[in-house]
């Protein structure tokens, strides 16, 4: 049956009987092939005329239109999991899973989102718009389903334009090496938004193609065939040659089971591949061949010019509000995070550690006992099990133990995609190497709230190793993200009870923690210990005797780890000392108390000053229209080079001496 062809986007709604019957993709699995492709033609008019209504994506969504109504068939959506890449081209898929009429108002105020979007329905898997996300969210799906004992199949589709992403290759050769139940389907219309670049868009054809390739081939087979044997070895050496640049020997050397290049247009050869792949076991992957703007003739001469278009100028149809929208059955939703099904009972014969210890032996130890009481408990580390304390943990929990190796962004985005599935992933990083996943950070954790906790080593001067792994930005970057939860503790103590407040929190939470000893507290043995969000401690309070009270009232504001040298600065000049804890969010009643109480305040932090934790008290106060002298102490604007780490603390002037130093300096100022 010929798919219809369309030359002009249709100005008035176009008849679709069948697709009006589809509130949700349960029904397409009760049609006949003949009724799936008119399904299809009518899905592809109504995406041409809604478009023509809203603007927005389209060239990509006319290429998926078959490969959406084979998906949505053969998979029991949204038990199973579909993920899109992007999300250019799940316009169909919206139109599908109950949200028809308000794609008329996609990317209008009040409307639907331009992409996939977990809030809007329990069909949108995983929030995209970044590319080459898919493979990872979906591992992370699978490896859950796996971690819980449940019967549930996982589908990412990606295109080759993506999929050009070394963050998809992590993925790739993660999901292979764990055996993970996973689909991948690559949406190959050598197309992105514009023309594919690199090597794996174009190395196929060109190789294979290549006229010394060719010339080679012919040469080779006319030499040897004097000599006997020879032609049958030069046969069977092209083949392992062909082989070893073919699509299905790169997947399959990565774990995969490969099938393909397939006509993702042909219904009946994409139902064929999907029922062979859907309920096999390992990672499959399905390699289909589209067009973009298929069906549209001029979008399929022109699919960079016809990626998007703006709204057609006509009177549109008034589309409902998102918040209109009632999900078809909401009781599909998966169960929230609060759910406490998984756990079992805590340990209780936990003994205390000896002291002084090793911020990550404290983050290791804490780690086992969360898994110990919480079956929901994750650890994900990208090649850090050594440096993080990590070994004592895979040894006792591998099968919720993984190391993606040295694939940060990977290694954020699973995590996404566990707490999309209700379980409570923990990724052990280095502050520097988190700089490398922090698109992934914002884009796949922190936009959808997902409840992700990061414990992040090496923060501050990590010493001999130099500016390239000092953790001197963190807190610079990580207090400008929205939603999240930004901890730092002052001891060992404070360490492992922030390592429970943020697992606690239902969303975003980072504890970042130096290298090397803390000053020697006693650390609690349970983990019902916490902090409270948001609130400081008061290590000491100035001392108004006679000896003193004429003297300038200083506040000491210290966040982490320079609350050591604070104390003993506040000793010496008779300042109050506060703990602040928490950098995201502070403590707003204790900064503005402690400015309103004092001549200077001065904030100490083992991080950049630009946009640090100091800058954050600098805000609070200006809002409040709050005017007291400030000194925000921090690493200076200059990439420290390698040393000892008291070396380093002393050179930046933030040991005590340094510390009070500046203090004396910032008084003088003031007087003059």
């Amino acid at each position: 049956m010929s798919m219809k062809l369309f030359d002009e986007i249709p100005t008035q709604r176009p008849t679709t009987p069948l697709l009006d019957t589809l509130d949700t993709p349960a029904g397409l699995r009760e049609m006949t092939l003949a009724q799936r492709r008119q399904v299809a033609d009518e899905l592809r008019a109504y995406l041409l005329y809604s478009v023509g209504v809203s603007g927005g994506h389209f060239g990509a969504g006319l290429g998926v239109v078959e490969l959406t109504v084979a998906l949505h068939r053969a998979l029991e959506t949204p038990h199973d999991r579909l993920l899109w890449d992007v999300g250019h081209q799940a316009y169909p898929h919206k139109i599908l899973t109950g949200r028809r009429e308000a794609l008329l108002g996609i990317r209008q105020y009040g409307g639907l989102a331009a992409f996939p979007r977990r809030e809007e329905s329990e069909f949108d898997t995983f929030g995209v718009g970044h590319s080459s996300t898919s493979i990872s969210a979906a591992l992370g799906m699978a490896l859950s389903a796996r971690t819980k004992g449940e019967q549930r199949r996982v589908c990412a589709v990606i295109g080759d334009g993506a999929l050009t992403a070394g963050m998809a290759f992590e993925a790739l050769a993660h999901a292979g090496h764990v055996k993970a139940n996973l689909l991948v389907v690559l949406n190959d219309n050598e197309m992105s938004i514009s023309e594919n670049v690199g090597g794996m868009a174009s190395y196929l054809t060109r190789i294979l193609t290549s006229k010394p390739y060719a010339a080679m081939r012919e040469n080779s087979k006319r030499v040897l065939s004097h000599l006997p044997g020879a032609l049958e070895f030069a046969r069977r050496t092209e083949e392992h040659v062909k082989g070893m640049i073919s699509p299905a020997t790169l997947f399959e050397e990565m774990g995969f089971n490969y099938i393909g290049p397939i006509d993702g247009h042909d219904l009946a050869a994409l139902d064929q591949a999907l029922e062979l792949l859907r309920d096999q076991e390992g990672p499959q992957f399905l390699h289909v061949r589209t067009r973009k703007g298929r069906g549209f003739r001029p979008a399929e001469s022109d699919p960079i010019g016809f990626h998007a278009i703006t709204k057609l100028e006509r009177t549109p149809p008034t589309p409902p509000r998102v918040d209109d929208i009632t999900p078809p059955d909401s009781s599909l939703r998966p169960k929230p995070r609060s759910d406490d099904s998984m756990r079992p009972t805590p340990r209780s014969d936990d003994a205390m550690r000896p002291k002084p210890r090793k911020y990550c032996n404290v983050f290791g130890d804490w780690l086992c006992d969360m898994a110990a009481a919480d079956a929901r408990l994750i650890g994900i580390t990208p090649a850090m099990r050594e440096g993080s304390d990590l070994i004592r943990f895979s040894q006792t929990y591998p099968e919720r133990y993984y190391d993606v190796a040295i694939a940060e962004q990977h290694a954020v985005t699973l995590a996404a995609g566990m707490a999309c599935e209700a379980m409570k992933p923990v990724v052990a990083i280095y502050s520097t190497f988190l700089q490398r996943g922090y698109d992934q950070l914002i884009h796949d954790v922190a936009v959808q709230h997902l409840d992700v906790t990061f414990a992040i080593d090496r923060a501050g001067l990590v010493g001999e190793d130099g500016p390239t792994h000092h953790g001197a930005l963190d807190l610079s970057f990580l207090r400008c993200v929205p939603g999240l939860i930004v901890l730092a503790p002052a001891d060992e103590a404070e360490c492992r009870a922030m390592l429970s407040t943020a697992y606690a929190h239902d969303g975003p939470a980072a504890v970042r923690y130096p290298r090397g000893t803390g000053p020697g507290s006693e650390i609690p043995a349970d983990l019902e210990a916490r902090i409270p969000l948001g609130k400081a401690e008061i290590r000491r309070e100035r001392q108004d005797d006679d000896a003193s009270r004429d003297g300038p009232r200083i506040a000491l504001l210290a966040f982490g780890s320079l609350n050591t040298p604070a104390a003993e600065v506040a000793a010496t000049l008779n300042a109050t000392h506060l703990n602040m804890r928490s950098v995201k969010p502070l403590d707003g009643e204790a900064v503005l108390a402690a400015a309103r109480e004092h001549d200077l305040v001065v904030t100490l932090e083992e991080n950049v000053v630009a946009g640090g934790a100091g800058s954050g008290v600098n805000e609070l106060l200006a809002a409040a229209g709050v005017q007291v002298a400030l000194l925000n102490l921090g690493i200076p604007d200059a990439f420290v080079e390698h040393g000892k780490p008291a070396e380093l603390l002393r050179d930046c002037g933030l040991d005590a001496e340094g510390i009070e130093r500046a203090i004396r300096r910032r008084l003088s100022s003031l007087t003059e």
